[in-house]
């Protein structure tokens, strides 16, 4: 049996629900039957957390480096050694700074190959900012890590999958970021990932459009005659099963949705708003396009609850598997891709 994967986990910032939700996933022991957990952080603050939230029978297993990780433990690797003063859902400095070290530390190891995945807990994108990271939010700071041309953020779940076009920007700068490069650009990125990732074999996509309506013919701006009709056309031409545009409102109120392995949306909110009802509490963002996998919940800091051991781990857990899955697909993929015959069989397996 093949080595399990060890899978990184980042804390988060340390005055939020991170700890609360990454403890009480690893607090179930079987859970290590499907990967070795590494988290980056600090055992007092850790400890500090398990307290809060009332959860005595639960410890880690601190290592130096990943690959003194037990596989029959949750591991961890203290990012910093000094004292941290925990203040429960209180946005300040120190959230964000040591936010940056779990994440700065376990980036390292990532690209470096001595962990097969990421995992990523909630971060403030306010308190982080610093010197290493002047960035939006995650899936920002890792395109620039890897030095990626694009990403597309892609929220997942077992109901449906969205991804969009602009990601955090004004709502005032989002016309502007609406071209038919970006658009195909991203549509590129989401049948591959679907493709490799989620091993559909055909992907059939959804485009949205960004104006009520989808324009209606031209009535509500030309955005979508324009810029978003050409580059589905083209998307077509260049071998990407995909249609629309599609106005949001009527796409999920009908289900029609369903009818399509993923969407592709315009802009944050249009994308977001519907995917996090429909997914309840069991929504992951998945960042497609980089050369490693990297998930987190698709929930917040969530301050108003901190230490108050009612943060739901359900998004943590979906994260966590979601990663372990991307994963092995890829990797099954590469070695099917030298293997023709193997290939061949396990299609037939699956039919």
């Amino acid at each position: 049996m093949s080595e399990k994967l060890k899978i990184g986990i980042t804390i988060g910032d340390v005055n939020g629900i991170g700890l609360e939700v990454i403890i009480k996933s690893l607090n179930d022991t079987r859970i290590l039957e499907y990967f070795t957990p590494i988290v980056y952080g600090n055992t007092k603050v850790a400890s500090f957390h398990r307290k809060a939230i009332g959860i005595q029978d639960f410890s880690f297993n601190v290592i130096q480096a990943a690959e003194q990780a037990n596989p029959k433990r949750p591991n961890m690797i203290n990012c910093w050694q000094e004292d941290v003063k925990i203040s429960l859902g209180e946005q300040n400095e120190l959230g964000g700074r040591y936010a940056f070290l779990s994440l700065e530390k376990a980036v390292d190891d990532l690209q470096a190959g001595q962990i097969d995945g990421l995992v990523t807990a909630p971060i403030n994108k306010h308190n982080i900012q610093q010197e290493g990271f002047q960035f939006p939010g995650h899936t920002e700071y890792l395109q620039s890590k890897v030095g990626a041309e694009d990403v597309l953020m892609f929220m997942i779940s077992d109901d449906l999958r969205i991804g969009v076009v602009t990601g955090h920007i004004p709502v005032k700068d989002i016309a502007s970021g609406i071209t038919q490069e970006a658009i195909l650009q991203k549509l590129v990125m989401m049948n591959e990932s679907l493709k490799t990732d989620f091993w559909v074999q055909k992907p059939k996509i959804a485009v949205l459009g960004l104006n009520p309506h989808a324009g209606d013919n031209g009535l509500i701006g030309t955005e979508d005659e324009e810029i978003i009709k050409p580059a589905i056309q083209r998307a077509n031409e260049a071998g990407i099963f995909c249609f629309g545009p599609y106005p949001a409102d009527g796409l999920f109120a009908s289900d029609a949705y369903t009818k399509f392995d993923a969407v592709l949306a315009m802009y944050h909110d249009q994308g977001l708003i519907p995917f996090k009802h429909i997914a309840s509490r069991k929504g992951v963002n998945y960042t497609a396009g980089l050369p490693f996998v990297r998930t987190s919940p698709d929930h917040g800091t969530g301050y108003d609850i901190a230490g108050k051991n009612i943060a739901s781990h359900e998004s943590f857990l979906e994260a966590i598997f979601s990663a372990v899955h991307i994963v092995q697909r890829r990797r099954e993929q590469a070695e099917l891709a030298s293997n023709p015959l193997a290939f061949r069989r396990l299609s037939k397996d699956r039919d």
